[in-house]
């Protein structure tokens, strides 16, 4: 049974920032990826990514940017084919379609 997720804009760049594969990043490449995003916005949606359970920690309290360098991240991978759906809407819309018929 698939989820309907909206996310907003910076929760899709961080999403994709980390990758939707399921493998762990580390939190400072994380941050070296994400250096257009202010401090403060890139915390917040993080936060609220993890409180939501779309990303998984292995620190408990990521509150200052100094927490999230030591801290290693990862999509839970329960929620990833509705995330794929949510962040790339048009590949959801596709498949609904389905193939196209031929007609004579």
């Amino acid at each position: 049974m698939a989820r309907e997720i909206k996310l907003s804009g910076s929760e899709i760049a961080l999403l994709k920032t980390i990758g939707l594969g399921g493998t762990q990043v580390a939190g400072r490449m994380l941050i070296d990826r994400a250096e257009d995003m202010v401090a403060a916005e890139f915390l917040d949606t993080l936060t609220g990514l993890i409180d939501q359970g779309y990303v998984l920690s292995n620190k408990v309290n990521l509150r200052l940017i100094g927490d999230v360098e030591r801290a290693f991240l990862r999509v839970n991978p329960a929620f990833s084919r509705d995330l794929r759906d949510a962040v790339n809407p048009e590949r959801k819309r596709a498949a609904q379609r389905g193939p196209r018929v031929r007609r004579s």
